[in-house]
């Protein structure tokens, strides 16, 4: 059985998902405690809850100590076997965060996988958007062989949520290695700029010429397509991914999100800031891409490496635990002004 202690390294929910990620494509019974020890609700919020319960469904996993609020819980999977699946989250939860701890389970299916997940948040605070993930997360794991796709039916936003996606997933038992270590030159850096019942106020256009100023006074001409959105008319928002796609494959993103008092200009010229950084030292993959890559480099065969900007806690926190569930190793080291991550 696996013995994880949630408060290590960042102390958050990427090691609760992650875990229970690993032990599934382990078949291995997992028991987890001080769950999101170190944030300031610590135990499972909604989204962890139906995160766990759904990782669950696809594996038949005998799940104790699932409910909101437990700081501890025991994880038994059993066959992955695949289908249609359902998630509910009844909040402003982030989705894109629920389908990130399932996709590398489905990877190890018998079957093909279609999830649907509704009433959930596709664009929240603290978690990449979905488009983040559709035009940056998945086309990466295009590279190693993964055959996914994220489909929107309803943009969903904090506070009330009502949001609704599906993945759908072909199973992979040998993902080829992700290995970039050359930036390349730019060929192309391109965005979507989606609101949600708000095209009265030019919100996505806004946010999108905001974008397209700042990167253009910097060097960049950047082509971004502008949503005016109607698929949620209980909860308005908005939100801007920008990517950059380089000669050698690698795809760098940046996203931003709509709140309460903050002018649709800042949040364009947000994520174009965000992205100059990534540009400017030319790393091969952005800081939020690098922890999501982790697992399945350490699940791919051969040698994975790539570079990138900084170290963040999440980038620690999957080091130390794939390390402890897995038998591979990490090597990190700085290289000039970038991070050399490699899985040999």
């Amino acid at each position: 059985m696996f013995e994880i202690d949630g408060s290590q390294k960042s102390g958050s929910g990427t090691i609760l998902r992650l875990s229970i990620a690993l032990a599934a494509i382990k078949g291995e019974p997992l028991h987890i405690t001080n769950i999101r020890q170190n944030r300031p609700q610590p135990g499972l919020k909604p989204q962890h809850l139906e995160g766990v319960l759904t990782a669950g469904r696809l594996c038949g996993a005998k799940v104790e100590g699932a409910k909101l609020g437990s700081r501890e819980l025991w994880f038994t999977p059993q066959t992955i076997k695949g289908g249609n699946i359902e998630a509910l989250i009844e909040t402003a939860g982030s989705i894109p965060m629920l389908l990130q701890a399932v996709l590398p389970i489905c990877l190890f299916a018998e079957k093909p996988i279609r999830l649907h997940v509704a009433k959930g948040g596709t664009d929240t605070i603290h978690a990449p958007t979905i488009n983040y993930l559709r035009y940056i997360f998945i086309p990466a794991l295009r590279q190693m062989g993964v055959e996914a796709e994220i489909s929107v039916q309803k943009y969903g936003y904090y506070p009330k949520g009502m949001g609704e996606a599906t993945l759908t997933v072909n199973p992979n038992l040998r993902l080829k290695p992700f290995a970039l270590e050359n930036f390349g030159k730019l060929t192309s850096v391109k965005g979507g700029s989606v609101c949600t019942f708000l095209a009265d106020k030019h919100v996505a256009e806004r946010q999108a010429k905001a974008a397209k100023t700042y990167l253009s006074q910097i060097g960049y001409d950047v082509d971004i397509q502008v949503v005016n959105d109607q698929s949620n008319p209980i909860q308005k928002g908005s939100s801007i991914v920008l990517w950059a796609q380089t000669s050698t494959g690698a795809v760098l993103g940046a996203d931003a999100i709509g709140e309460l008092c903050k002018m649709s200009e800042a949040v364009g010229k947000e994520a174009a800031e965000k992205l100059a950084v990534e540009l400017a030292v030319e790393s091969t993959v952005d800081v939020h891409l690098a922890d999501m890559l982790l697992p399945y480099m350490a699940l791919s065969e051969g040698k994975s490496v790539f570079l990138t900007r900084t170290i963040s806690e999440h980038i620690e926190s999957n080091v130390w635990l794939i390390e402890k569930m897995l038998n591979v190793k990490f090597k990190i080291e700085k290289v000039n002004n970038l991070y050399r991550i490699e899985k040999s």
